[in-house]
């Protein structure tokens, strides 16, 4: 089951007391079952599509090494601090070493970059990003940019909050490669950083799938344009 239906329907249950008539005739138990039913099997799909990958162009990523970056954008702007989405870093870098790709570390990556470096990926500075791409050596840059807002269940009346996460893979100077994103949404209480990393565990072997599968189609379509 989807962790955030889950935590949706308990907390309705825990600070509703599930005794409102006009939410209960519009909850469904058979149409949730379904969904859940559903995302389960988009999850599994999507584990073992990555394996579909053209040989050639999985063996090519393998000899290139990337670093993740991940963010948060906010009416305050980005926040950027690497240390901040450790669990969220993690959850896109297990599926990209179980396909035997390189990734830089957290740990690698402060040693080696300014902060004011890993914000020029997120403010669309090439000039910054392709420099910082350079002292780290790192031949792909995945980025996730992490989005939030909350509104008022008109139902219920109780907070609903709505995370976003989009992910693009890119070359050193910020050109765009292939993007994915995903997205949910929970009646909760502030904290969206976890939900977002709820989110991304749920979602990361489809959206690393996503990039990887647009950087290969991207790189065969390039190359039938040079051999015309």
């Amino acid at each position: 089951m989807s962790r955030f239906r889950k935590f949706r329907f308990r907390v309705l249950c825990g600070t509703a007391l599930c005794a409102t008539s006009a939410y209960a005739g519009a909850f469904s138990f058979s149409e949730e079952a379904a969904k859940d039913a559903a995302a389960e099997e988009e999850r599994k799909a999507a584990t073992h599509a990555v394996f579909a990958l053209p040989a050639g162009c999985l063996d090519e990523l393998r000899r290139r090494k990337i670093m993740i970056l991940m963010g948060e954008r906010s009416g305050e702007g980005i926040t950027a601090s690497q240390a901040r989405y450790s669990p969220h870093f993690n959850s896109i870098n297990r599926r990209l070493l179980k396909q035997g790709i390189r990734t830089y570390s957290q740990q690698e990556i402060k040693a080696q970059i300014a902060q004011a470096e890993v914000d020029a990926y997120f403010r669309n500075d090439p000039d910054a990003a392709l420099a910082a791409s350079k002292k780290m050596g790192a031949q792909l840059i995945l980025r996730g940019t992490i989005t939030s807002r909350s509104t008022i269940n008109p139902v219920v009346r109780i907070p609903e909050v709505h995370v976003s996460i989009a992910f693009s893979l890119m070359k050193p100077d910020g050109t765009l490669l292939s993007d994915a994103s995903a997205s949910g949404e929970s009646y909760s209480g502030s904290d969206t950083l976890g939900m977002a990393g709820t989110l991304i565990e749920e979602k990361a072997d489809g959206v690393v799938n996503s990039l990887l599968g647009g950087y290969c189609s991207n790189a065969s379509s390039a190359g039938s344009r040079k051999r015309r």
